[in-house]
């Protein structure tokens, strides 16, 4: 997992540098029959799609990840999955609380392994989300929700970008 510190006005953000993909020697984390059960505990029947593209997700550890980069990862693998199927499994796997959507973009979405509270720092030359645990942002009062709705969880993203000169 990406490491973060607190903000604090006159302290300057650490230097940022880019993770490098494991290599499939430095898999670690998720075996193949814990993808099994990770599925079944929250009633997705385990198919040889799913199977794959969860470990592939799980196997790394806590990550950020499109869906473009996992449909890359697939291919690499030797995965047989199409980009929409990527995207259909992504967003299941959210819909059931495996994963965190966390939109940056309006036209880009992250996937998030760590499915607990915490936010983001975006880094905007890079395009990589780095964790910031949610003891470390204050957010305000937050807002009344319109009548009959209730607010699921309150996602916050820094966007950072080098300092100019």
């Amino acid at each position: 997992m990406t490491q973060s510190r607190p903000i604090a006005p006159g302290v300057p953000l650490p230097t940022l540098q880019p993770r490098p993909a494991p290599l499939r020697g430095d898999l670690t984390g998720c075996p193949w029959h814990d993808v099994k059960e990770k599925l079944r505990e929250v009633g997705l029947r385990p198919t040889r799609q799913r199977m794959a593209l969860g470990w592939i997700l799980f196997a790394k550890g806590d990550r950020h990840v499109t869906a473009e980069m996992l449909f890359e990862e697939a291919t690499h693998a030797k995965v047989p999955v199409s980009l929409a199927t990527v995207y259909n499994t992504l967003h299941q796997f959210t819909e059931v609380g495996l994963l965190r959507q966390v939109a940056v973009d309006g036209s880009k979405a992250y996937f998030d392994t760590n499915n607990t509270e915490h936010h983001h720092f975006f880094i905007e030359d890079q395009n990589d989300l780095m964790d910031i645990p949610a003891s470390d942002v204050v957010v305000g009062k937050p807002p009344i929700p319109p009548e009959g709705y209730e607010i699921a969880r309150i996602d916050v993203v820094v966007r950072l970008r080098r300092k100019q000169g």
